[in-house]
């Protein structure tokens, strides 16, 4: 499975926690056509709700810059980057003083990713768990910065359905053991009955939404890249979403069969049971009616 591919569910690599895959480290950031609309929104955000999108904990200041180096010079030999010193000038024009604002929340401002940054804790006991250090989190789907910043990974995970004992050690190991030199990505999906890229957890309002719709996949590439010299891990999220009525057959077909075996903990966790039920509604009428 291509790193581009927004249908994990139809490969059975992809459902085997954790599911991770090599990441050519030349594809960490991918920027696309909807690049100057997402960055756009990333700013309105950390201008206007800096406490929703933006968290740091003591500590992170030297993962936080050595992040922002790094990114800016993957970046710069991208087309539309140019760097002069301490200013970048990102594709749709704009230019950003990268000593302006705090490292991570500049870094957050270049790329389409959401940017979490993962520590162990000062003089670490051996079972110690990384914990999310500080992070640029725009685009959340159903979770709260404020509720995941500073703890550690296992409780981050609390809602993730079969997230027990011996996953949450293979995830620690996974953390523990990542080369510099070999990142790697996942994918994680949902319908969702809205095209909208940051979901908040509002019960209400997702039930308004499920009985409405129109769905849409919502694919998360997940990367994770260790820091060389802070050994921080750079965990990124780039949100992927495609109305239903756009899938091919055969990934509908897909999505429906993976919707069809949820459990009711795994449905809870991708959106809902309302969710799931209009969904598969949703499918049936378009394979009805041909589209």
């Amino acid at each position: 499975m291509h790193s581009s591919d927004l249908a994990p569910f139809a490969d059975p690599r992809a459902s085997r926690h954790p599911g991770l895959f090599p990441l050519d480290p030349a594809e960490w950031m991918q920027i696309d056509g909807l690049y100057a609309e997402e960055v756009a929104q990333r700013d309105r955000l950390l201008a206007e709700e800096r406490a929703a999108v933006f968290a740091e904990t003591p500590g992170s200041e030297a993962a936080q810059a050595e992040l922002l180096e790094n990114l800016a010079g993957h970046l710069a030999g991208r087309p539309g980057f140019a760097r002069e010193g301490r200013r970048m000038t990102r594709p749709d024009g704009l230019t950003l003083d990268l000593d302006a604002d705090r490292p991570l929340a500049v870094a957050g401002r270049l790329v389409q990713e959401d940017l979490c940054l993962l520590q162990l804790p000062p003089d670490p006991a051996p079972e110690a768990e990384y914990l999310l250090s500080a992070a640029s989190l725009c685009f959340p789907s159903r979770w709260l910065l404020s509720e995941k910043i500073g703890r550690p990974l296992t409780p981050i995970h609390a809602p993730v359905p079969d997230y027990d004992a011996d996953l949450a050690r293979r995830v620690n190991r996974v953390f523990a053991a990542l080369p510099v030199e070999r990142p790697v990505w996942r994918a994680n999906w949902s319908a969702a009955p809205t095209g909208a890229l940051r979901l908040l957890p509002d019960p209400v309002l997702r039930r308004k939404e499920a009985a409405q719709g129109p769905f849409w996949l919502r694919v998360e590439r997940q990367t994770l890249r260790r820091l060389p010299q802070t050994r921080a891990v750079v965990f990124g999220i780039r949100i992927h979403r495609r109305p239903f009525a756009s899938l091919s057959p055969e990934t509908a077909t897909a999505l429906k069969a993976a919707l069809g075996k949820l459990t009711p903990a795994e449905a809870e966790y991708r959106g809902g049971e309302e969710a799931r039920r209009g969904a598969l509604a949703e499918l049936e009428r378009l394979a009805a009616s041909g589209g």
